[in-house]
């Protein structure tokens, strides 16, 4: 696992740091902004949010999990948000809006500061 990546990761977790970059995760260039995995559960949790009682359920789980000092935790996962996924000389995934992505750091291979921009 890559020591400057995971750094990246433990700032994201422990304070309000974001940064841009691409992933390279075998062979498919992932995109976007980091963010904590506190915000990513809290997004997580906003999606079942309103639903009927299991996704109420869910939500309410996911939001206890954002509770979790991550800072703390062993760094395993990046989110990204504003995510985009590119696969071949195709268009992004998404081709329109964003989506927050989690991926585990031991599969990238990979990466670079900066977004790739598909405009």
């Amino acid at each position: 696992m890559d020591n400057i990546l995971q750094n990246f990761v433990k700032a994201a977790n422990q304070g309000d740091f974001s940064l841009d970059i691409t992933l390279n995760v075998n062979g498919t260039l992932v995109t976007g902004t980091t963010v904590s995995a506190k915000k990513y559960m809290q997004s997580l949790s906003g999606t079942f949010d309103g639903g009927n009682e299991i996704s109420q359920k869910l939500s309410e789980k996911l939001s206890r999990t954002s509770d979790i000092n991550y800072s703390q935790e062993e760094i395993r996962f990046i989110h990204l948000e504003n995510a985009q996924v590119y696969n071949g000389d195709a268009q992004p995934t998404p081709s329109e809006g964003s989506f927050h992505w989690r991926g585990k750091l031991e599969e990238v291979d990979g990466f670079f500061l900066g977004r790739i921009d598909a405009k």
